[in-house]
């Protein structure tokens, strides 16, 4: 199956800091990589996983003070993964 996991680009997956979210992120999808599903995860450039890493900022926010509208770059996000919606059989968003 080709699935589409969508992170918050507040902490990197796994987190390098506290955050439930993107650490379940990281543990769900290295199992989806294990059960031999083709993965694609879209969050921060700082992430790391065995999954086809598709970097949607090059830090994680919390990580970086440039960014003074992050929800400008969540919007961007969800845009570009919905653009490509069709190369997915399940698209699984994480996000507020």
């Amino acid at each position: 199956m080709r699935i589409a996991q969508v992170s918050p680009l507040t902490e990197p997956v796994p987190p390098k800091l506290y955050s439930g979210t993107e650490r379940v992120i990281s543990w769900l999808t290295e199992e989806l990589v294990a059960l031999r599903h083709d993965v694609t995860l879209s969050a921060s450039g700082d992430s790391v996983t065995p999954a086809r890493l598709e970097p949607m900022w090059p830090r994680a926010l919390r990580l970086d003070g440039s960014v003074r509208v992050p929800n400008a770059l969540h919007t961007m996000m969800v845009e570009q993964v919905c653009r490509r919606a069709k190369d997915f059989d399940l698209l699984h968003f994480h996000l507020d």
